[in-house]
């Protein structure tokens, strides 16, 4: 039985982090982030008609609805959402589906740290 809690516990940890944790193995990738790239990155259309800012708002604090399907969007800060970026998977799914809507392809470990750092600094 121990030894069965022992592995959950493990992988609980694998799974789940803090967004200071996830910023830091971005950077680990990439380089120091930058809060200003970040969010110039979050406003700015990539080629395609969305921007981050067009489903999730700027300032990304508070409830906003996905532009298409009308779906509940919760506050993208982890300030104002402390459940935002606390599990590395669901972190890395939404990257995917959200850079490959507003780039065409997925994310930079540099654009996802950029984009992160500013979000910290968004209450």
């Amino acid at each position: 039985m121990f030894l069965v809690l022992a592995v959950f516990g493990f992988a609980q940890l694998a799974f789940s982090a803090s967004s200071p944790e996830l910023l830091k193995g971005y950077e680990a990738q990439s380089g120091r982030a930058s809060p200003v790239r970040g969010e110039q990155f979050f406003n700015a259309k990539h080629g395609k008609e969305w921007s981050c800012g067009s489903c999730h708002e700027n300032p990304p604090n508070h409830d906003t609805k996905h532009i298409v399907t009308g779906k509940v969007i919760k506050p993208l800060s982890p300030n104002s959402n402390p459940d935002r970026f606390t599990d590395r998977v669901k972190v890395e799914k939404w990257f995917k589906r959200n850079c490959n809507d507003v780039l065409a392809r997925e994310c930079t470990s540099q654009e996802k740290a950029d984009v992160l750092s500013w979000l910290m600094t968004v209450k």
